[in-house]
């Protein structure tokens, strides 16, 4: 595991976070059945869990700006730094009951990410990357499938929420991978589907209409597990085009060309 002081403040701000996301998760089933229902009191999870989260890095980095989901952008003295937090990645899982979300925090340094941590407060699984110092989860170093052929490969993807992004062009993207592709899988969570793709659960990753905060701590964990990343159209930087393509080199290479033939379609 990475010991640098940096990544003790991100672990030790997810874990404070994760501590009341794991209380609330328990409540959400009592209230499926509630006439009011559960969605209130999951917006109220989510804001007590980046409450957490922004207190505790301002704390330890007072002068860094933070990309929030729920409060936006703050801008702190240091024009270098950024963070970028999502506190619960997953939120309609979180809502029907569903154990697959995480807590994302990654760290932009002049433009970059330099450092992420995902932790899934369920299955307790913590991935942690920075900079030049590689990827892990738990204690264990992470490496990117090796799989070469697409034949072979699970394919992981997200879905526009409804009213943003377009689904007519994901069904004709995902038409063009199923029709090649081992097997795929749509789980709801961007930051856990990088954190899988770091630790080779899945072999590739596309999605788009995304925020940084949804994934900047994923493009970290991929590259440091010796992974590729660009932009779902294959531009250098994804977060700057709020979409995000990833694998090996191989297959990286290979999901990118059936993109890149759906639009020239």
């Amino acid at each position: 595991m990475i010991s640098s002081p940096l990544m003790t403040v991100m672990v030790d701000a997810v874990r404070k976070a994760a501590r009341g996301l794991r209380r609330d998760f328990g409540e959400v089933e009592n209230l499926q059945v509630s006439r009011k229902g559960p969605g209130d009191f999951v917006s109220a999870a989510d804001r007590k869990a980046e409450e957490t989260l922004r207190d505790a890095l301002m704390k330890a980095r007072p002068g860094y700006s933070l990309v929030l989901e729920e409060n936006g952008i703050i801008e702190g003295t240091d024009k270098s730094h950024t963070w970028h937090v999502d506190p619960l990645d997953g939120t309609s899982n979180f809502l029907h009951g569903v154990p697959h979300f995480a807590i994302s925090v990654g760290l932009e340094r002049e433009g970059q990410i330099v450092a992420g941590v995902i932790f899934d407060p369920i299955k307790d699984e913590l991935f942690v990357a920075e900079r030049g110092k590689g990827a892990y989860l738990n204690n264990r170093r992470l490496r990117v499938s090796g799989r070469q052929d697409m034949a072979d490969a699970l394919v992981g993807y997200g879905t526009p929420y409804l009213g943003r992004g377009s689904h007519p062009r994901l069904l004709r993207e995902l038409g063009a991978v199923m029709a090649v592709a081992g097997g795929t899988r749509r789980m709801g969570s961007a930051a856990l589907d990088l954190a899988y793709v770091a630790c080779g659960r899945l072999d590739g990753y596309w999605e788009r209409d995304l925020q940084t905060y949804d994934f900047a701590a994923g493009v970290i964990l991929v590259r440091e597990s010796g992974g590729y990343v660009t932009s779902a159209d294959g531009a250098a930087e994804p977060l700057a085009a709020r979409s995000v393509a990833c694998g090996n080199e191989v297959l990286h290479r290979e999901l990118l060309a059936l993109l890149k033939k759906v639009q020239a379609a």
